[in-house]
Order: C-alpha cells, then sequence, then structure tokens
C-alpha cells in the first residue's frame, strides 16, 4: 500500500474529491503516479469542527443544524452511505482506495488491516459487522464504502482527541438507533484512544499525540509515500464543487 501525502487545512469536502480524484486515475495509476498500477492508496487528514452525513440521511433528523450554526461546525453531506459522523482536530481520518470494485472485499480488508494495526500498537481492536471498530467494546472508528465502476473508495475515522460535548450536542441519532448499540448516547458509545493510552503494553511505542498515531498507523499500513500530481490540487477543487452544491447538501440522492 502506499501512502499519499495529503495538504492540511482543507475543509472536509475538499478531501472527499481527493479521493475522487485519485480514484478516477485508477485505471492509469502507472502513468500519473510513481506505483505499480493495481496498488491500494491510502491518505490521512484531518478537519476543524465538521459533521458529515450520509448520502441517504436526511440532514435535520440527523444534526443539530441550529447548534452546529451557533458553534461554527461546518455541515457537509458525502456520496457514501451510512451514519452521521462529527470530526475535529481529534479525530484521525483515513481515505482507502483500491483499484478493485468488489467493494464488500475491499471493504473487509480495509477493517482488517486497520484493526490488525492498531492491535500492533496495543489496541484490542475488533472490527463489527456495522463497518464500525471497537477497543474495549466502544467505538473508536467508524467506515463507510463508496463504490464506483472501476475502484473502491473506503473512509473511516479514528477517535484519538475528539471532543465529547462537541460531539454529544452536534448529531442526533434517533433512540432507535441508539437502543439498537444498547446505549442512551452517542458519548456512551465512543471512546478517545488517548484515554486508554496508558494501558497500552510497555514494549509497544509511546503514542502520545495524534501525529504519533498517524506516523505509527503509515508505518504499518503502508510501504511508501508519494506527493499528489502538480496540477492535482486544482482539479480537486473542481470536484469539490459537486458537494457544495445546495441541491445535493440539503436533498439525498437515491
Amino acid at each position: 500500500m502506499t501512502q499519499i501525502i495529503a495538504p492540511k487545512g482543507k475543509r472536509l469536502v475538499w478531501y472527499l474529491a481527493m479521493e475522487e480524484y485519485i480514484a478516477a486515475l485508477v485505471n492509469e495509476q502507472a502513468a500519473v503516479l510513481p506505483i505499480a498500477k493495481d496498488e491500494d492508496l491510502l491518505f490521512f487528514w484531518s478537519v476543524s469542527p465538521t459533521v458529515i452525513f450520509g448520502r441517504h440521511q436526511v440532514m435535520e433528523n440527523e444534526v443539530n443544524i441550529d447548534f452546529c450554526r451557533a458553534n461554527d461546525i461546518q455541515m457537509y453531506r458525502r456520496k457514501s452511505g451510512g451514519g452521521c459522523v462529527y470530526s475535529d482536530e481529534g479525530n484521525l481520518m483515513l481515505s482507502y482506495i483500491s483499484p478493485s470494485p468488489h467493494s464488500e472485499q475491499v471493504f473487509g480488508h480495509y477493517l482488517s488491516v486497520v484493526s490488525q494495526a492498531l492491535r500492533q500498537l496495543g489496541y484490542p481492536a475488533v472490527s463489527t459487522a456495522h463497518n464500525d471498530i471497537l477497543v474495549s467494546d466502544k467505538k473508536v472508528s467508524g467506515n463507510a464504502c463508496f463504490a464506483l465502476t472501476h475502484s473502491t473508495i473506503v473512509h473511516g475515522t479514528m477517535m484519538w482527541n475528539v471532543n465529547y460535548d462537541m460531539l454529544g450536542h452536534a448529531i442526533t441519532p434517533s433512540r432507535e438507533k441508539l437502543a439498537k448499540h444498547g446505549v442512551q448516547s452517542v458519548r456512551q458509545r465512543v471512546v478517545n484512544l488517548q484515554s486508554i493510552a496508558q494501558a497500552i503494553p510497555a514494549d509497544k511505542p509511546p503514542l502520545t499525540s495524534i501525529e504519533d498515531l498517524q506516523k505509527q498507523l503509515a508505518a504499518l499500513l503502508c510501504q511508501q509515500q508519494i506527493a499528489l500530481p502538480a496540477d492535482a490540487i486544482q482539479k480537486i477543487g473542481e470536484i469539490e464543487q459537486t458537494y457544495l452544491a445546495p441541491e445535493f447538501l440539503y436533498h439525498a440522492h437515491v
């Protein structure tokens, strides 16, 4: 797997557009990027406080819109399915692009290798049928898959030091959804990796920051690093505009 170095300081939908840009190169990677044509790709990123909800979700049912506007929390819809997610600078985001169109197989592989990497770092991580990764029965990572004609995109979270208060107020899952997981609030269901870092065995590499977490995951998952092509920034910005269109943001596509 190859790591692509993503620029910092972009809004969340720019990174989703970066996923699409890279996935569109899947049949010509060897010509555009210095990697094998069938290589899997990964990049890491983080954003200022943002809520991202699934393609088919009704925004008003999932997002506390008034709270988000009052607290400068951005709100976007993604093109993949899945549930509503709050992210901030304490959440490490992962984007995985595979040249395989077999999305279920790709998704399963991603969950497996990321869970294994966390176990190698000392966290007893397991993946679930709901596409989450748990440590000690609490969610540290939520993930979604976006199937394209000739490739597959998987994106996921990795909670290091997410602001629980903001998370708890910004998203509003139904009582039925929470009951399915046996909890009464989002806060009861999640845990930050930083809060349990002290339980990691002494023979594992110390993790003291989200930068440490990214560095260690990259070392375990990737064999090399490359930069984006020189003309990528403009092209990604053009794709980003499709996420900002009001007809996409406010109305679920089916």
